[in-house]
Parts: C-alpha cells; structure tokens; sequence
C-alpha cells in the first residue's frame, strides 16, 4: 500500500457545473421504484434462487408495492426464461405490475428475449452496453463511435421486434453501463443516438438509466453528473431519468438521494441491497428516509421483520445488526445517556400521544411501530446502560414506575452486575437484581406482623408490630397519623430509629383481582447517606411498611 503521495489512484474529475441547482432543492415525492432483486440480487448470491424461491421472492416484491420489477436476463439461461414463461402462463402478474427484463446489446440474445415475453400484456426491455474508457479500452478494444453504434444497432433491433408480440405493451429502457465512470458528454451522445433511433413521446417515453456501476466518486459528484445530464438532455419531457447505484464506497443511498435532487425520475435497486461486490443500492433504506422526511415512499414496508425474514430464507444472506431500520439493534439502545433521552421521549408521548402527532423522541428517527418493530429492544442493559434505561425496562415489563430519585442507585447497582459478568441482562435479570437488592427485604430487620388501631376523634393511628431483629424478636408499639409514621415512632422507642422519612411513593400494578401495589421509601439516614426501599404487597399498607423495611434494612447492610 503507497504511502505519502498516492500514484496508483487519481481522484475522478470534477464536474463542471458551477451554477449546480440540486444542493438547494428538496424531495417532495416518491420516485418510480424498479426493484432488480430477482436479476442483479440474485445473480450475487453464492446459490442462486430456486424457481420456486424466486416466485416467492417476486410475490413480495408485489405485496410491497413495487409496480416496476426486473425478473431476469432471459436469454442467459433456460432457468431464467422458464421463470419469465412461469410468470406468464400461471398469470401470475397483476395488471397494474411491469416486469423488466435485462439483455445485452447482442442480436441473438435480443431476440431470444423477445420469445420469452410472448404473452405479457406489458414489459420493459432493459438493453445496455458498457460505455466507458476503461471497459472502451480493456474490455472491447473499440472506439467511441464503435460503442454507440452497438448502443445504436440494439435499439434498432428490439424497436423492429415490438411488431413480433403486438398483444404485448413494449418500453424502452437504455444503460450506458458504467455511467459513472464514463464522459458525461459522450454519455449524452450515446443516450441521446438512442433516443433518436427509438423516437420515444411524451405519452410513452424512453427510460435512460444512469448506472454507478461502480462508484467512483463522491455522491456530490454523482448528483453533478445527473443534472448535468438532465439539464443537456434535448428531448428531456420524453424521458425518465433513473439511477442504478452501487455501493463500493458505501455512499450508493446517499448517491441516489443527491441523484433525485439533480432531476432523476426513477430508482432502481433491491431489498437490504443485496448486489455484486458491495452491493446495489438498498431501496428499504432509501424508502423509509423519504418517509421520516414526511414523504409517502409508495412502498408498503410496515411488515419489515417479515419482510427480512423471507429475505434472508430465499437469498441465504443475512441482514446486518446495525443495517439501517431492519438489523436487530438498529432500535437498541446501550448507553446511559441515550436510555435516559429515549425513556423520557417514551413517557411523554404516552401522556400527550394523539393521532398524526409528531414523532419526537430522542435518537429514534422513526416510530418502530411504523415498520412492524415492537418497543422491546429500544433499550438493553449492559455495563455501559444508564439510569434511565434501567428504570424503563422495569416500568415496560415488570410496571414498576421507579421515583426520579432512586433511579441513579438503582442503575448503578444493575450495571455493576452486568460489568461482573461482562455481559448483557436479559429484562428478566435486571428485574431479578431490583427485586434481590430492594423489594421485601428481610435482614437484618423483619417485619412478622403488625396490628392497627384508629383513633377517629385525634385521626392517630396505632401499631402493634412484631418484629424479628438480627435473628432475635421483638414487640414494639407506636403512634402516628399514618401506618407508617406510627411505625416509625415504635422504632424509635426501642432505639432503632436512626434515619429520617424523605418520601414515600405508591401505585398499583396490573389489575383486577392480581393488582399488587408498589411502594417505595427514601430514607435519610444519621451518617447523612440515602438509602431506598421498595415493598410490593396485595395490601398497600403492607407495601409501604415493607419498602420502610427494606430502606432499613439497605442502610444497615451498607455498615
């Protein structure tokens, strides 16, 4: 690998285009979406897709709502006609669906394209030719007049074609492979020979797609390209502009957003970007940014798990943990900091949710419900999780609202068990820590029975309580405007009482005839140190006598 000043490599040219419009304009809509999973994905994969596997695969791409699907390059293979010949004579092609199909600049492979569409009520002939210097040079040894006259003759042909299936609705698209990498002005004049020869209309225009074959560049550079090509296009209203990007610098979204904004009309690409090398662009991605900006994608992408897991059965792959939207931690949350900012975005949408309110909560940049994700993996415990994240998980699953205040402690004790097993908790675990370090605690002090006495002319209450003390029993007796208070004074006549009550909180959890209630107590002890406790008991006075208890009993285990 070169060091210092790199020779190997040169940096693509720029394009000039110094009074560049797309950097100041925004997406208001969905682009016509093309999906190439069934040609460009699966001709990446190390086992290609089953016949059976693709008919699958095609039916969700339907269900999603692509109108626009590219099923093959019939004239590669038997496996891929007989599939086109399956979609056609089973009728498994909804009307309102266009299916594409893919073939080299080749006579024999043209027509034999044509034979495989005999049948269908519409299609697109997707044809194309490498047009770059490098494929020019190394691949084809031709001139440039050489390659557009390919370019030139294909259309020819597929044009004198169309008359062979007059039952058949016939579109016209044209790649000049490798777009990204070819002069955008002799690009032009290849596309532009194309048009000529094709002599699309308004009413049925030619589709000119643009491919990042390769990416090469910048996005930036890449959305040059695209409104450089759009705004020197002569016939411009006769054609749909559309994008093919890959993802070799790992920008192919990115490139296709800039893209539309430079004028692009069109998008292709495949589910999760599935595609040779790294990938073609991934159009879920693409899709549900538009949505997050308030823009319609046209693609139903609600059921994405499902969605995912069809994906990953037929196509062998596996989508990332961090892919965007669909991997398993995208939702996921580790960090303190951001657990807090999430749990309390949650909690103010529950209290103020109402229907079409904005979705704002801190670092989720789409409600998971929206794509068939559920709030459960929004946030997880390990060493590095916060107060907040603790707190929400025992509130979500177990319906323990922890007070603000004890949160910090609670947290701290939960993380130090993840950081000794150097490991993640499952929901289950953290609640088992809350509830081994501050429900119902038993030592050294026990709480064996207690008696209440009302005194409705003074509103004081009396208790008669039965404790256990470092394994030795007790009867103490008190007074109070409260179960609580009283029990407190009883602790204090026998010398127990070295704290000072800060708070007491309640509230019920379930409901019906299982409804418990929580209790939770602050307590602020003679050495000036803080100690909390939580009593859950089916009698709420019994709650809270137990969470005082256990507040106890946490400051004297600390000594």
């Amino acid at each position: 690998m070169q060091k210092g000043k790199i020779t190997k490599y040169t940096p693509f040219p720029q394009i000039d285009l110094p009074d560049r419009q797309w950097p100041s304009r925004t997406i208001t809509h969905a682009p016509i979406w093309a999906s190439v999973d069934l040609r460009d994905g699966n001709q990446a994969l190390a086992t290609p897709m089953t016949v059976n596997e693709k008919l699958e695969m095609f039916e969700l791409l339907v269900k999603i709502g692509f109108k626009e699907i590219e099923v093959g390059f019939p004239s590669a293979s038997d496996t891929e006609f007989n599939f086109i010949r399956r979609l056609v004579d089973e009728k498994r092609i909804p009307a309102d669906v266009t299916l594409q199909v893919l073939v080299q600049a080749r006579e024999h492979l043209i027509r034999r394209t044509f034979e495989s569409l005999e049948g269908t009520s519409k299609a697109i002939v997707h044809l194309y030719n490498s047009t770059s210097p490098v494929q020019r040079r190394v691949t084809f040894n031709k001139t440039k007049d050489e390659i557009k006259a390919i370019a030139v003759e294909g259309t020819r042909l597929v044009k004198s074609l169309v008359e062979t299936i007059p039952g058949t609705q016939i579109r016209f698209q044209y790649s000049p492979e490798s777009f990204s990498d070819t002069e955008v002005d002799y690009a032009l004049e290849v596309c532009e020979a194309v048009m000529a020869e094709w002599s699309p209309s308004e009413d049925d225009k030619i589709i000119l797609n643009l491919p990042a074959t390769v990416e090469v560049a910048t996005p930036n550079v890449h959305a040059d390209q695209i409104e450089w090509f759009c705004r020197n296009l002569k016939e411009r209203n006769k054609a749909y502009i559309s994008l093919h990007t890959h993802n070799d610098r790992g920008t192919g979204a990115a490139a296709t957003e800039l893209g539309l904004l430079a004028g692009a009309d069109r998008v292709e690409g495949t589910l999760f970007g599935n595609g040779e090398r790294t990938g073609n662009l991934d159009i879920v991605t693409v899709a549900l940014n538009l949505y997050t900006q308030g823009v319609d994608s046209a693609l139903d992408l609600s059921e994405l798990e499902r969605i995912r897991r069809i994906y990953e059965r037929i196509t062998r792959m596996t989508v990332h943990d961090r892919h965007p939207y669909a991997g398993d931690l995208v939702f996921t949350a580790f960090s303190g900091s951001h657990q807090d900012a999430i749990k309390k975005g949650m909690d103010l949408r529950a209290k103020e949710d109402t229907e079409g309110a904005r979705w704002e909560v801190p670092y989720l940049a789409i409600d998971p419900e929206d794509i068939g994700r559920d709030y459960e993996a929004i946030i997880r415990i390990n060493s590095q999780s916060g107060k907040g994240g603790v707190a929400y998980i025992l509130e979500r699953d177990f319906g323990l609202d922890l007070p603000k205040t004890m949160h910090p402690e609670v947290g701290m004790v939960v993380n130090e068990t993840a950081d000794k097993g150097s490991r993640e908790l499952s929901p289950d675990e953290v609640h088992e820590v809350f509830m081994q370090a501050y429900v119902n605690l038993e030592a050294p002090m026990e709480l064996l029975s207690i008696e209440r006495e009302d005194f409705s002319q003074s509103g004081e209450v009396k208790v008669d309580a039965e404790i256990r003390m470092n394994g030795k029993p007790n009867r103490l007796s008190g007074m109070g405007n409260g179960p609580i208070s009283a029990f407190v004074d009883a602790l204090e006549q026998v010398g127990y009482k070295d704290f000072q009550l800060l708070d007491y909180r309640q509230h019920s959890i379930g409901g019906g005839s299982k409804t418990e209630a929580a209790a939770y107590i602050q307590i602020k002890n003679d050495d000036g140190s803080v100690s909390f406790g939580c009593g859950i008991n089916a009698n709420i006075e019994l709650a809270g006598l137990r969470a005082l208890v256990s507040a106890f009993n946490r400051a004297h285990s600390k000594v």
